[in-house]
Order: structure tokens, then C-alpha cells, then sequence
């Protein structure tokens, strides 16, 4: 969709869309890093962490291919707040995140972001990452353009609590279903890997090739 492809080239869906080999190099640096129960983050504070890797987890589940945390989806994500994005991209990307866990707060009846389980965050993930019409994702995209030329402009810039936390769980989707399928482990276990490129087959069926498994990127 022509709206999404202009988000993403604004970098305002995280900006990794736009910063291809530096989140390659953060990726490799996120390799074989401890369990997130023992893990500190870099930028975020330790509640946030806890709570991000929590829905990462949720949004890639352990089945018979890895969790998202691990294969440090969630380090990575810390690492890049830290490392990469820019400050006003990152402040954007915070506000977002503290609505999208002030609702799961909220929900749960609980305090703090470190006790937040996944039974309090799958609902407020199936209610943000639901189909949208094209009617409602072309107000959002307005109301999030209006918001960052505000904010370009030097003004007095306000984003509807809805609308930041639809924006958040959709980017966050994107950006974990992304550096998941970038890692060394899936890359080469889960995926169809093939380190040396040999015959290119344009038409041939998946389930011969690969044993239906999609391509490593």
C-alpha cells in the first residue's frame, strides 16, 4: 500500500527499511545473548525491556521454530533504540510504547510494566494489529503525518492515544517479523538456506525445492 511504503520511507516505521547493513551488523553484535529474565537493556529501562520481550514473545511464539526472545529479537530492538535511531524518531517511538503499555496496564489491574504477562498483552495486541479498513488506515496515517509535521515544524504536536498505540503494535509486528527472519539461527535452521547460490529455478514448486519452507533472506 502507497501509504505504508511513504511511512516506511520517512522512517517512521522504526526506520529499519532505510538502514539495511547497520541493523545487519546489530544483528550479528545480538547473537548468543542470555534468556531475557537475565537480560539488562542498553537504552530501555528495565521494566520496559521486560515488558517488550514479553510481547515479542507473543507476537512469535516458541512452536517448533524459535521465540522471538530466542533469537534476541528483543536485544536487538534495545540496541537499536540505542544505537540507531534518531532521537526524534526514538522520543516518538517511546510516547508510543508507554501508550501501548499504559492500556495493557490498565487492563490488567497491575502497576508495574515488569509484571505484565502475556495473558495481559494478547488483548491489547488482538485489539491494535486487527485488520483495519481503508477508510481507518488512511486516518491514521493522517493523524501520524499530521503529528510529525508538527513536530518538524517546531509546533505543539498531539497524537490520539488510539491511533499511537495501533501505530506502535503494527511497527513493533513489522520490525520483530523482520529482524526474526534476518537472525543467523532462523536464517539457517528455519528457513531454506542456501550459502552458496546454485541453478535458479523461476517456476519450480516449493514443497520440492525447499520442503515448503520459504527462502532465507
Amino acid at each position: 500500500m502507497e501509504r505504508r511504503s511513504a511511512l516506511k520511507n520517512m522512517g517512521m516505521a522504526f526506520g529499519y527499511a532505510v538502514a539495511t547493513p547497520t541493523l545487519l551488523s546489530l544483528l550479528q553484535s545480538c547473537k548468543d545473548k542470555p534468556a531475557y529474565a537475565e537480560w539488562v537493556p542498553a537504552y530501555l529501562d528495565k521494566g520496559q525491556g521486560q515488558a517488550l520481550a514479553t510481547t515479542l514473545d507473543v507476537i512469535l511464539p516458541k512452536t517448533d521454530t524459535p521465540s522471538a526472545t530466542e533469537v534476541n529479537v528483543h536485544g536487538f530492538i534495545d540496541a537499536y533504540l540505542d544505537q540507531v535511531m534518531p532521537l526524534d524518531q526514538r522520543e516518538f517511538t517511546m510516547m508510543k510504547m508507554g501508550k501501548f503499555y499504559d492500556k495493557a496496564l490498565e487492563g490488567s489491574g497491575k502497576t508495574e510494566l515488569a509484571e505484565l504477562e502475556a495473558a495481559d498483552i494478547e488483548p491489547v495486541l488482538a485489539t491494535y494489529l486487527r485488520k483495519r479498513t481503508d477508510e481507518e488506515e488512511k486516518a491514521h496515517f493522517e493523524a501520524v503525518m499530521g503529528y510529525m509535521q508538527a513536530v518538524m515544524q517546531g509546533g505543539e504536536a498531539t497524537l490520539d492515544e488510539e491511533v499511537a498505540r495501533y501505530t506502535f503494535a503494527n511497527e513493533l509486528r513489522d520490525l520483530a517479523t523482520w529482524a526474526y527472519k534476518s537472525s543467523e539461527k532462523v536464517g539457517e535452521e528455519v528457513l531454506a538456506y542456501l550459502p552458496i547460490p546454485g541453478e535458479y529455478i523461476p517456476c519450480g514448486d516449493l514443497q520440492e525445492l525447499t520442503g515448503g519452507k520459504a527462502w532465507s533472506e
